[in-house]
């Protein structure tokens, strides 16, 4: 009897939530009411990226986690993301965005100085490695690993959503060089392409991404400023409800 190999009942416990930038039917409608009541409660503003992470979260029906990585902020299941949020006049007419990821500090982590003009393949690498392994440490985690990033307008009312997985950087793909500003920047060696940043003073580390064809667009209607006299009205606001206390030494 020839040996063969059994066939076994497999079940696929690593499906996402949804597929790659598939948003669930109503993720756009929960996202554009929560930045109607945002202006409707605070006129002219604008988000800050910890408030795009829990509009994302929360339109998803996710937990938002705020982490010192800033890869894994919010979690649903097995998949995690890291929400980036970028600010252009025209958010659908944009076809790549400047993603800032965080510090990347080589004397830290490596005990490396990077001089400005020397080595800069050798520094460049080492910027990837940092990145890498806080991709890595998350995947040990998550099955699963995107990064969902928000392009608003200046007044909020129009904006473009979409994701795409987190992944590592072969370092053998890409060549640094030193710009005029002392910071590094990384190329994509098939095409030339500006991919990474890296500033030596600051060690602040930026990643380019293109827009992909897939996206979201969501444009709200701008509601009229809510009083701040009808809401404390609403709520029985009085001053009872302020303690004051004077400290003198």
């Amino acid at each position: 009897m020839d040996k063969k190999s059994p066939k076994l009942r497999t079940v696929n416990k690593s499906v996402p939530p949804y597929s790659l930038n598939e948003f669930p039917k109503e993720f756009p409608f929960k996202v554009g009411e929560q930045l109607i009541y945002i202006l409707a409660t605070r006129g002219e503003t604008d988000i800050e990226g910890k408030e795009w992470e829990q509009i994302f979260a929360n339109s998803i029906g996710a937990k938002w986690k705020p982490s010192n990585v800033g890869l894994d902020d919010i979690v649903l299941g097995n998949t995690a993301w890291g929400a980036k949020s970028v600010k252009h006049t025209y958010p659908s007419k944009q076809k790549s965005v400047r993603l800032i990821s965080g510090r990347n500090d080589l004397q830290f982590s490596f005990g490396y100085i990077a001089k400005p003009g020397h080595n800069p393949d050798e520094a460049g690498e080492l910027v990837l490695n940092i990145y890498n392994e806080r991709v890595s440490k998350i995947r040990e985690i998550y099955k699963h690993l995107r990064t969902i990033v928000l392009i608003r307008s200046y007044g909020l009312t129009e904006s473009v959503i979409f994701e795409f997985d987190t992944i590592r950087y072969d370092p053998e793909l890409y060549y640094w060089k030193w710009n005029k500003k002392n910071n590094l920047e990384g190329f994509l060696k098939k095409d030339d392409s500006h991919k990474f940043t890296w500033q030596s003073g600051g060690t602040q580390f930026t990643i380019f991404e293109n827009v992909p064809s897939i996206q979201t667009i969501i444009t709200v209607k701008k509601p009229n400023l809510i009083e701040k006299d009808f809401i404390l009205g609403k709520i029985g606001f009085d001053k009872t409800w302020i303690t004051v206390i004077h400290k003198n030494g």
